[in-house]
């Protein structure tokens, strides 16, 4: 088994395991050496947060509240549950309270045999009566509290996943996929059993806790007051316990949103797992990732669940203490046995609502650092609004009502950008593309060909310069209007669940079925599409596993070649073909890019010559830029890559 350094297991607690991943030193663009992250996009490979191991949630007070928030609505169903429970914690106390008339009636020296006979069956089905109502009580109060419960989790997830969808694609590129999910399943699961089983027994536990001393009152003050005066004891020793678990806990839901990342991340990355022999790495990796798990698990466990059994018998040696005053007041003070016997019940009922809350605190815990790491991520800053002027824009093949016209004009003016502050990726851009034109960014790894890109979609925002489509400055522009009106066919894939036909209609949802099929043909997709089982309305399985890599390549273009989009950016797009289907989707491409502005972004020189303008990019700067004869005649970079001097890294 490969050995991990501790520098390893540093790094995959902290990429893995991030609750408010940030970026630091080092950190690179989706053109840096870093590469690009698995949904296309790129994106920053800086150090990304440590995770919190330990420390108690930042503010219980405020999490409650707002989990109290999203239960508000069925308010009317709470205020009745209530009731229910206030009925059931009644008649459980009165089942109790008739034993001391029931009692001292049997034992009383005059009472005949028939008297005794009567007071007994009159108490017994005093006692099932009242505990018939406390099982209707108890069954109406979990019946409702279910669906409360799936509401509000309902409501949680919805909004957890309408955050997810308005977050900036600077928060995909800093979290893993696997953390973020495990805030929508393992995280919510803890929240759903606090509102379905465990606020129900708070409730009860809260009323029954104050019925049952007023009743000890009630019966013997004396009694009360010894057994209220064990309580301070019982409760620092539940916090102290409380303080160490409640830590334990908030590490716990961390660390299995590390093994959900890794998991994630190694199962989407299997063909090069084995590609490269790294098996045994994996497995030590996975191993170390579930060990630590194990570890804080264990100790998240271990002092939840020591919560129980040691104020079980705290309680009890209180019981007994309690017992043994109520003997000597029945001897010194003429103390009926019948109350003893109740109060005695009613000392062990004083103290089943301490343990049971006690108990719950593994449950509280859990639930309570499982919604601060969902209510962390509903608190991140979404992607800038829209300023209230923001104009809409649309092409002539794609109009809309009151939108801007535009032709498809992009200009870059010294614009220059990082990823981290003082770190510049891009310095001093500038790009001028007619409408119609084919523009082709080459360079090495890291040049800042892709975020250039990144750029004109404002899926980051400049530092300085602007950019400016038929002379509207990006920013001026509505977000949505702005990206839907440019098609992107990116180097990876992803194709969504569902057939062929809509995974195309997805760069125009209101294309017509022949728009569909016509946009299949330019891609040159059509011909394989047909030789499927059902053909357009082939439902492809996960990330389109069914087809191969360069058939997923080849929806992927005809989905941007159903949009109406003036402006089209190819990032790679034909990496993923063989070089027969390329030159197949060759003409194709000449079609879907006529009179669309184009920005290609290629490691292969092939597919650029015929480009009106090639921009030659390193660190970050142009350093050469002109038609496919122009370049060669100036013998430089270009030059060099094209006759094989120098090979593209």
């Amino acid at each position: 088994m490969s050995q991990i350094s501790e520098q390893r297991k540093e790094i995959l607690l902290r990429r893995y395991g991030s609750i408010g991943a940030a970026m630091g030193p080092g950190g690179r663009g989706p053109g840096g050496p870093g590469g690009r992250r698995p949904g296309g996009f790129g994106g920053p490979r800086g150090p990304r947060g440590m995770m919190m191991m330990g420390g108690k949630p930042k503010s219980a007070s405020a999490t409650i509240k707002r989990l109290l928030g999203y239960i508000n609505r069925d308010k009317y169903k709470i205020f009745f549950v209530l009731f229910c429970v206030l009925c059931g914690t009644v008649a459980g106390l009165a089942g109790s309270y008739v034993l001391r008339p029931l009692l001292n009636n049997l034992v009383a020296p005059d009472r005949t045999i028939d008297e005794r006979i009567g007071f007994l069956a009159t108490g017994v089905l005093t006692m099932v009566g009242i505990y018939l109502v406390n099982l209707l009580c108890s069954y109406l109060q979990q019946r409702i509290m279910i669906s409360v419960s799936q509401n509000a989790v309902v409501k949680i997830r919805e909004d957890l996943f309408r955050k997810i969808e308005q977050l900036p694609l600077k928060y995909h590129d800093t979290h893993t996929h696997g953390d973020i999910m495990s805030r929508f399943t393992n995280d919510l699961d803890v929240v759903g059993e606090l509102f379905n089983h465990t606020m129900v027994q708070i409730f009860s536990g809260a009323i029954g806790l104050i019925g049952t001393v007023v009743l000890m009152f009630v019966t013997n003050w004396i009694l009360a007051l010894v057994t209220i005066a064990t309580v301070p004891f019982l409760t620092f020793v539940a916090n102290k316990i409380g303080q160490r678990s409640r830590k334990y806990f908030l590490g716990q839901q961390q660390a299995l949103g590390a093994v959900n990342g890794y998991i994630e991340e190694t199962i989407t990355g299997q063909k090069v797992v084995k590609v490269f022999c790294h098996e045994e790495t994996a497995m030590a990796e996975f191993e170390f990732l579930s060990d630590h798990l194990r570890q804080e698990q264990r100790k998240a466990q271990f002092f939840g669940s020591m919560m129980g059994p040691v104020m079980g018998n705290l309680s009890q040696v209180c019981f007994a203490i309690t017992a043994v005053v109520g003997g000597v007041l029945c001897v010194t003070r003429n103390f009926d046995i019948g109350g003893l016997t109740i109060f005695t019940n009613y000392a062990r009922q004083f103290s089943q609502p301490i343990n049971t809350l006690s108990m719950l605190v593994n449950t509280i815990y859990a639930a309570l650092a499982g919604a601060e790491r969902v209510f962390e991520v509903m608190d991140e800053a979404p992607e800038a609004a829209d300023p209230a002027d923001a104009l809409e824009i649309c092409a002539e093949t794609n109009k809309v009502a009151g939108a801007r016209l535009i032709k498809g004009e992009v200009v870059l003016k010294d614009v220059s950008f990082g990823y981290v502050p003082g770190k510049p990726v891009l310095k001093h851009i500038n790009v001028v593309a007619k409408p119609g034109q084919k523009v082709a960014f080459v360079g090495s790894t890291g040049a800042g060909k892709t975020t250039i890109t990144n750029l004109i979609n404002r899926f980051y925002e400049i530092e300085e310069g602007e950019i400016l489509i038929d002379g509207i400055n990006i920013k001026q522009i509505k977000k949505d209007s702005l990206r839907s009106n440019i098609a992107m066919v990116l180097q990876d894939t992803h194709l969504f669940s569902g057939t062929v036909k809509e995974n195309i209609r997805y760069g125009r949802l209101d294309a017509t079925d022949e728009e569909v099929i016509e946009a299949a043909k330019i891609a040159c997709a059509h011909t394989f599409i047909e030789r499927l089982p059902q053909g357009y309305d082939t439902v492809l399985e996960g990330d389109g596993a069914n087809l191969s890599q360069g058939e997923r390549q080849l929806l992927n273009i005809a989905r941007a070649a159903i949009s109406k989009a003036p402006i089209l950016i190819l990032d790679e797009a034909t990496s993923s073909v063989d070089t027969r289907t390329e030159k197949l989707i060759e003409r194709g491409m000449d079609q879907l890019m006529k009179n669309r502005t184009t920005f290609v972004i290629a490691h292969r020189l092939s597919t650029v010559r015929n480009a009106d303008q090639i921009i030659v990019l390193e660190h970050g700067q142009i350093i050469e830029q002109g038609t496919h004869e122009e370049l060669l005649n100036q013998e430089g970079r270009y030059y060099q890559l094209h006759t094989g001097a120098v090979e593209l890294d």
